[in-house]
């Protein structure tokens, strides 16, 4: 990974997932976000009421959202499809990853960079809970099999899929992720990575999150398309620079890699997002400043 410029270059822009205002309407969704002080947005159709991957939501209304965010000034990065791309339930997987598609298919029209999925599970109850099986042969060809029917329509659509390394999901890792990229080959110019360095530690690696953060940015950064940013203690999740991660690292990181990617808050409360929104602007300021003057 090349490091980048410091002088000059823009921070990365901070955004916001919609999710986190859920009403009943886009508009309504989209005026929350601008009044958040935001001006990026990851969507989810469950914003607005919608299941994630709005099997019966028209062409049509898909572009309206897209106009709507648009008129309220806030660009959408990112389009959430997540569901559980390898539910041992095949039925099941079968019909949602058609619905993934359709949806992939449909996102151009909200001028999104990126359509995010889950890696999945064995778990057939919780697409975020653990299961023995999911580092298996078989969890693993799953995976790849049902890629391949979203990577033809990411590459129709001209969007990016990204893939998100989860501590309950077959993509547990930045080794794993790293594996997905290397064998799919050209195929992974439509794959980049979501990093949460929130996922990548627990309670008891907490206190050796420099190196296991450096080793992800070091392993993936060329790859990575956009960050998360959450929080959490030894106890669980907190709010957004009131847990123990280093976001003064990890700001940093992001300002080391060679292509500006944006990060988009998660897990905030619809009334804490504004202050989640300063502080973490506040960081990227303070590690820009440091970068420019060392």
């Amino acid at each position: 990974m090349t490091l980048r410029e410091p002088q000059g270059a823009a921070l990365p822009e901070v955004g916001v997932f919609a999710r986190t205002f859920p009403r009943d309407t886009a508009a309504e969704v989209a005026d929350a976000v601008a009044a958040a002080g935001f001006t990026l947005a990851q969507f989810n159709f469950s914003a607005i009421a919608t299941p994630t991957l709005a099997p019966d939501v028209s062409a049509a209304t898909v572009a309206s959202v897209g106009q709507t965010f648009r008129d309220a000034g806030v660009s959408l990065w990112g389009l959430s499809a997540t569901y559980n791309i390898i539910n041992p339930d095949q039925a099941r997987r079968t019909e949602q990853t058609h619905d993934a598609a359709r949806l992939i298919r449909l996102s151009p029209a909200l001028e999104v960079t990126a359509v995010t999925l889950c890696s999945g599970t064995r778990n057939a109850d919780n697409m975020w809970a653990d299961h023995p099986d999911n580092r298996s042969p078989a969890a693993w060809a799953d995976l790849r099999t049902t890629l391949d029917t979203l990577l033809e329509a990411a590459a129709e659509a001209g969007v990016t899929l990204g893939i998100e390394p989860e501590p309950t999901n077959v993509i547990d890792s930045a080794e794993r992720a790293m594996r997905l990229i290397t064998e799919l080959g050209a195929d992974a110019r439509h794959v980049g990575i979501v990093l949460d360095p929130a996922n990548l530690v627990t309670a008891r690696t907490l206190d050796h999150q420099r190196d296991i953060f450096d080793e992800a940015f070091d392993l993936l950064g060329e790859h990575i398309i956009g960050l998360q940013a959450k929080d959490l203690t030894a106890a669980g999740p907190a709010p957004l620079g009131r847990g123990d991660l280093d976001h003064s690292l990890i700001c940093d990181r992001a300002l080391q890699l060679d292509h500006p990617v944006p990060i988009i808050i998660q897990d905030t409360a619809d009334h804490d997002a504004a202050r989640a929104g300063t502080y973490l602007r506040e960081q990227l300021d303070a590690a820009g400043r440091t970068r420019r003057d060392p």
